[in-house]
């Protein structure tokens, strides 16, 4: 790829249709190198198969897919594609194989070194069970296996479809340890999910998907202000001031609520440092100050709802 491009994925005007039905329909998006990009969106609204254009697992109908410069379904794409890590949303595996086995199966598919198999093992907390039989394995221990093969070699790019089902929090917290690790060291990743509220603080972009189509694309902070969320800021007040204290800002910003110890007040985005200059000038009436941005669910559930 050359040093100069900034996108390892990108996407023009791609529609991919199924006979009459259109699953992905005019999509315009790029992935920049070493961010983590998140597709959200209803189930079926197309996500899975955006991520198969992207794995070159299937062509687009119209448009084009380009991924590290290149289309990634050509045949000349075939040595980039080592570069490539992914877990599908239903991992499969030989059952009949063990975890070591399966894993060196695969390190001998993407060319990498049979040494960093065990190392792979040990960090998705499989070590001790890697001679066991995969027929035995627990639904969270088969995905931790399949993260395993996934980042076999340092993928450039990584691809994770629901990655977290099955898991509980103390692995999912160590998950996402490991794919921040991997960004690190500069891999890209790609990831489909339905869990807004652990995914909102992994994105650094996320892409809205309904019915084929991209409505919304940006940081969360971009998406709360295309939807045109307010930011809710709390002030603690002394108490018997809040009615005082709510007039003077009554001016400057919207008032949500009052009681006899704090204040709720909302405002837009883009006058967030002037509300706070404007409570900055209370002084000493103000004795604490809290600011909360739109949740992702919150977000998600304004596209769905509102946007056809």
């Amino acid at each position: 790829m050359p040093a100069n491009t900034v996108h390892a994925i990108e996407l023009r005007a791609v529609d991919k249709r199924y006979g009459k039905a259109v699953v992905v329909d005019g999509i315009d998006l790029q992935v920049h190198r070493g961010e983590c990009f998140v597709l959200i969106g209803h189930n079926g609204a197309g996500k899975t198969t955006i991520m198969k254009l992207m794995l070159g697992l299937t062509r687009p109908s119209t448009g084009q897919v380009m991924v590290l410069a290149e289309d990634p379904a050509s045949r000349s794409f075939v040595v980039r594609r080592q570069a490539l890590g992914y877990l599908p949303e239903s991992v499969s595996f030989y059952p009949h194989m063990t975890g070591l086995e399966l894993l060196d199966y695969y390190a001998h598919l993407k060319g990498v070194p049979a040494t960093e198999v065990g190392q792979r093992l040990q960090q998705v907390g499989l070590h001790e069970a890697a001679t066991r039989r995969l027929n035995t394995y627990s639904k969270g221990m088969r995905q931790r296996l399949g993260l395993a093969q996934a980042i076999l070699g340092t993928p450039r790019l990584l691809f994770l479809d629901e990655p977290t089902t099955g898991l509980d929090p103390l692995l999912r917290r160590d998950f996402y340890r490991i794919i921040s690790d991997l960004r690190s060291s500069g891999t890209t990743v790609v990831i489909s999910s339905h869990a807004l509220n652990e995914i909102e603080a992994q994105a650094d972009r996320i892409a809205v998907i309904k019915h084929g189509r991209l409505v919304a694309c940006g940081s969360l902070q971009d998406l709360g202000r295309q939807a045109g969320f307010p930011v809710r800021t709390r002030l603690a007040v002394a108490p018997g001031s809040a009615a005082r204290v709510a007039e003077q800002l009554a001016a400057h910003t919207r008032i949500d609520r009052v009681n006899d110890r704090s204040i709720d007040l909302l405002c837009p985005e883009n006058e967030k440092m002037l509300v706070l200059r404007h409570i900055a000038d209370l002084g000493e009436a103000v004795l604490d100050i809290s600011m909360t941005a739109p949740r992702l669910d919150e977000i998600y559930l304004h596209y769905m709802n509102g946007v056809q």
